[in-house]
């Protein structure tokens, strides 16, 4: 059975005053909660953990999954460079009543593929909630190669995978590959109409924190195989979609919630900084028809 189908929000972590800003957490999770998502993923790429402490992705993680009441599922980040740090992650995340991990390549290291197996293998080993394999070359320095997804699929408690490659052609070989032994998520919120169409199951999306319903829509659509409807949908979020990945995720949609008001400051911590292509932001944000408020 799958973890979830459609769309899962990657939530951004709402700070204020150098602190994680639970008031503005919790109205964005009312926000998605009603609008339609499927899942929710905390403390992953977009929410920021690494510049975080282990307190403070302990704290956010509960908040959710208190919040979520187990309504929807809840998935937890649990990546890092070093595997037995990943354990350690994994191990707290079941500890907490996840529903499931999303475990990212371990970064800067430049792992081989074999090594990507053996670390992805360590961390199943150690856990029985279930395991999302997350490729995002662009972020990790590593590529993780449908071959190498094909050698995890069906092990244990592995059950997903989100392609985040940008490659179309590479999801497509995971399927040719996996078949249905690993379900297929798409990380690329711009190729969401593709991969769903070659058959993937869902996509853990970015955009989704500004537009949950919208999102949701498109990707409820394409599981009912009703492509028009979708392929319009995905069409028009492809602006706002490139706005949002202007600069470094997630600080163009970090400031869009803000300028929305669904979270009360657009503060992130260094190495992040504010959003200097303010312009095409709030263009973007404009023609997509969003109600907003451009804030300093």
């Amino acid at each position: 059975m799958a973890l979830f189908k459609g769309t899962a929000t990657a939530l951004i972590t709402p700070f204020r005053d150098d602190k994680v800003d639970f008031a503005s957490l919790d109205r964005l999770l009312d926000q998605q909660l009603a609008n339609g998502v499927n899942a929710l993923v905390v403390n992953g790429t977009t929410g920021e953990p690494t510049t975080m402490t282990h307190d403070e992705r302990t704290e956010v993680a509960k908040f959710a999954i208190k919040k979520a009441n187990g309504k929807i599922p809840v998935i937890l980040g649990a990546g890092s460079n070093n595997t037995y740090t990943a354990i350690e992650y994994a191990q707290e995340a079941e500890k907490l009543g996840a529903n499931g991990i999303l475990v990212v390549t371990p970064y800067y290291n430049k792992a081989t593929q074999s090594a990507l197996v053996a670390h992805y293998k360590a961390i199943a080993d150690s856990v029985d909630v279930p395991v999302v394999l997350y490729n995002v070359p662009g972020r990790t320095g590593v590529n993780m190669l449908p071959e190498t997804v094909a050698r995890l699929c069906g092990y244990k408690n592995i059950v997903a995978v989100k392609e985040a490659s940008g490659s179309v052609s590479q999801m497509m070989e995971i399927k040719h590959l996996c078949g249905d032994g690993i379900d297929l998520y798409c990380g690329d919120d711009g190729l969401t109409f593709p991969c769903m169409a070659i058959g993937g199951i869902g996509a853990i999306s970015v955009t989704s924190n500004i537009v949950p319903e919208y999102f949701s829509k498109m990707t409820d659509a394409l599981l009912k195989k009703n492509y028009e409807d979708a392929r319009e949908r995905q069409f028009r979020l492809l602006h706002l979609i490139s706005a949002l990945f202007c600069e470094v995720s997630p600080i163009p949609v970090k400031t869009a919630a803000y300028w929305m008001g669904i979270i009360d400051s657009d503060y992130m911590r260094l190495p992040m900084i504010k959003m200097e292509k303010r312009d095409v932001l709030e263009k973007a944000m404009e023609e997509f028809g969003l109600t907003f408020e451009v804030k300093a």
